[in-house]
């Protein structure tokens, strides 16, 4: 989990444990682990309060992952271009500084949101949950979440969301599943981005990448494109346009859909999942 790096805190959740926060004291004098769980418990509280929010609004949202550089924001104006007419789009941006990433979205004239996460490498429930008060959930049918680039950490906190999508840009390794087993067991689908670069990068296999993703019995899809080049792209807009149907289908059955939890986190989160009865947990897109 997060409790070696201390990311654990985020300017969502300290409320909880500074001054007389709900965590402030524990019962056993404040040990670090106590309070550890009390976060993720809090966090998959709120996460389910979030979710219960996306569902009353037909909103899917889908949370974004991948290292520093990947190409998830100009993955995002390409899919805004292509979808603008046909499917509303709101995004939320989490950074460890700056706009940038919210400005480039909203010049395509899309509702952006940025959070500064300060030194918290990860956006928790808490954060988005204050980002949605800027935002005018009926007007939109898709919310994406782009979280901040790390390949650890993110996979460890719901946030309310019911789709994880992790990219792997093919300027980095094709071994990165394997190093990084967590975010791609979590990942409900894999985007390999910039394929526009591989006649450059002959080192990179994408056949030898996706073969990673299932030895980590993983079934979930990898699509190729390059936003850059526009190939691939109708495959992800497609993705995207079951994913939406198949939401609203469960909405319609009074059920929702609830992303991959990591493996490493159930343990701690079984304790809030187990209330919740009416998510269902469903990997299959097709």
């Amino acid at each position: 989990m997060c409790d070696t790096c201390g990311c654990n805190i985020t300017p969502g959740n300290e409320h909880l444990i500074v001054n007389d926060g709900k965590l402030s004291k524990t019962s056993s004098g404040g040990e670090a682990v106590e309070v550890l769980q009390g976060l993720l418990h809090e966090n998959d509280h709120q996460a389910m309060h979030n979710r219960q929010h996306f569902d009353q609004h037909q909103l899917l949202a889908i949370n974004l992952m991948s290292s520093p550089g990947s190409g998830k924001t100009a993955l995002l104006e390409a899919t805004i271009d292509a979808l603008g007419d046909e499917v509303r789009i709101g995004v939320v941006e989490g950074d460890l500084e700056t706009e940038n990433d919210a400005n480039r979205i909203r010049k395509k004239g899309v509702p952006a949101c940025q959070i500064s996460t300060g030194s918290a490498c990860h956006l928790d429930a808490h954060m988005v949950h204050d980002a949605l008060h800027q935002l005018t959930l009926e007007d939109l049918d898709i919310l994406f979440i782009e979280n901040v680039g790390n390949l650890v950490c993110p996979a460890s906190f719901d946030l309310g969301h019911h789709r994880n999508i992790t990219l792997l840009s093919v300027t980095e390794g094709d071994d990165k599943p394997a190093k990084y087993p967590v975010i791609f067991r979590a990942a409900d689908l894999m985007l390999l981005t910039k394929t526009d670069l591989l006649p450059y990068l002959e080192e990179f296999d994408p056949t030898r990448a996706e073969q990673y993703l299932r030895e980590l019995s993983n079934p979930a899809e990898m699509i190729s494109l390059s936003a850059k080049s526009g190939e691939g792209l109708k495959h992800w807009l497609d993705w995207l346009r079951h994913e939406l149907k198949h939401y609203r289908r469960h909405l319609a059955t009074g059920t929702t859909l609830t992303p991959a939890l990591q493996p490493d986190g159930v343990a701690l989160h079984q304790h809030t999942h187990s209330h919740n009865h009416t998510h269902n947990h469903d990997h299959h897109h097709s």
